[in-house]
C-alpha cells in the first residue's frame, strides 16, 4: 500500500512522524485517564499488561523466536527481567505519576534530557564518547531548560512529580544502555527482547498497583483509553517504528523523534488547555535542538531495530514506550 506514492525513504519518513504523533497523543490520553481517576500506576500496568498480551503471540509465532527463547541462558533471563523492572516497572510507572501531578510539557522536557544522559553513561559504560558537536547540543539543552524552568520552582503538591519524573528520567537512561549492551551480540530478535522484558516490567507494575491503590472502578471510556494506549500507542506504534527503522538512518530517525517535544506542548495546548509563553517555547524549543545534538553522532547508514519500542512508552530515548 506505501508503495503508491512517494520514495522508500519519504514513506518511511512519514510512517516514523506519524509513529511520534501516536505517542505524542498518548500523553494527552493518559492524562484524560488520570482525569477519570484511573490510578497511575495501575493504569500503566494495565496498559502494559494489555500491550504484552499482544505482543507475545507475535513473539510466538515465529518457529526462530521460539527457538531462541528455548535457548535463553539463566544470564539472559536475569538481564531480560532487569530491563522490564527499570524500563518499564520504573520508568512508565513513574512517568504516569508525573503526569498526574505535572504539566504535560513539563514531563516531556525531562524525559527528553534521557538523550543527554544516556550519552553521558554510554562513555563511561560503552565506551561511546562524546563528539564537540553533542558536547554543544548538552550545553543547549541546559540552556534550553533552565529558560523553560525559570524561575525555577514548584509548588508542593508537584514536588513528587518532579521527584517521579527525574527518578523516571535516569531509569530510562539506565535501561537504555542496559538494552543496548543486550542487543550488542545481536543474537536476540527485538521482538522476543520487548515481550519478556515488557511482560516483567507490566505484570509488576499492575501488582504493586493493585496492593497501592486497589483495583478501581472503570468505566467504558476507560477500558476504551486502556485499549487504544495498549494496542495503537504501543504494540502497533512499536511494528510500525522498526518497519520505519528498516530505512531510516539513525541520524533521520533522531530528527523524527526530537519532534515530539514541540507536538506534546501543542497537543497539550490544544487538548488539555495547558497554554504556553514565548519563553517556554523559547525553552522547549532549545531543549529539542540540544537533544537532537546529541543523538546527531556518526553512525551506520542502516540503523538496527531496537530492543525496546523506542519511545514507545512517550518520551523515551530511542523510544518506548
Amino acid at each position: 500500500m506505501l508503495r503508491r506514492w512517494g520514495s522508500a525513504h519519504v514513506r518511511a519518513a512519514l510512517l516514523a512522524l506519524f509513529v511520534t504523533f501516536l505517542w505524542s497523543t498518548s500523553f494527552v490520553l493518559i492524562k484524560v485517564g488520570l482525569q477519570q481517576n484511573i490510578p497511575p500506576l495501575t493504569f500503566a500496568g494495565l496498559r502494559y499488561t494489555m500491550a504484552f498480551l499482544v505482543l507475545l503471540p507475535l513473539a510466538l509465532l515465529s518457529p526462530a523466536r521460539r527457538a531462541v527463547l528455548r535457548r535463553l541462558s539463566a544470564v539472559d533471563w536475569l538481564r531480560l527481567a532487569a530491563l522490564g523492572v527499570i524500563y518499564y516497572a520504573i520508568t512508565q510507572g513513574t512517568q504516569f505519576i508525573a503526569l498526574d501531578r505535572l504539566p504535560s510539557a513539563t514531563v516531556s522536557l525531562f524525559l527528553n534530557f534521557s538523550a543527554v544522559t544516556i550519552a553521558l553513561l554510554g562513555m563511561v559504560f560503552l565506551k561511546e564518547y562524546l563528539t564537540g558537536w553533542q558536547w554543544a547540543g548538552v550545553a543547549v539543552s541546559l540552556v534550553g531548560a533552565v529558560i523553560y524552568l525559570h524561575p525555577i520552582g514548584f509548588p508542593a503538591a508537584q514536588v513528587v512529580g518532579v521527584i517521579a519524573v527525574v527518578s523516571g528520567m535516569l531509569a530510562n537512561s539506565v535501561s537504555s544502555v542496559l538494552g543496548r549492551a543486550v542487543n550488542r551480540g545481536g543474537g536476540l530478535p527485538p521482538l522476543v527482547v520487548t515481550a519478556v522484558s515488557m511482560g516483567v516490567g507490566a505484570l509488576l507494575m499492575l501488582a504493586l498497583g493493585l496492593l497501592t491503590e486497589g483495583w478501581p472502578i472503570l468505566t467504558a471510556q476507560s477500558w476504551l483509553l486502556i485499549a487504544v494506549l495498549a494496542l495503537v500507542n504501543t504494540a502497533l506504534a512499536f511494528t510500525l517504528w522498526n518497519l520505519a527503522l528498516q530505512v531510516l538512518s539513525a541520524a533521520e530517525s533522531s530528527v523524527i523523534n526530537n519532534t515530539m517535544l514541540i507536538q506534546i506542548a501543542v497537543l497539550a495546548w490544544l487538548f488539555l488547555g495547558e497554554a504556553l509563553d514565548a519563553k517556554a517555547v523559547t525553552g522547549l524549543a532549545l531543549a529539542a535542538l540540544g537533544t537532537l545534538l546529541v543523538q546527531l553522532r556518526r553512525a551506520p547508514v542502516r540503523q538496527v531495530a531496537p530492543a525496546l519500542p523506542v519511545r514507545g512508552a512517550e518520551g523515551v530515548d530511542p523510544g518506548a514506550g
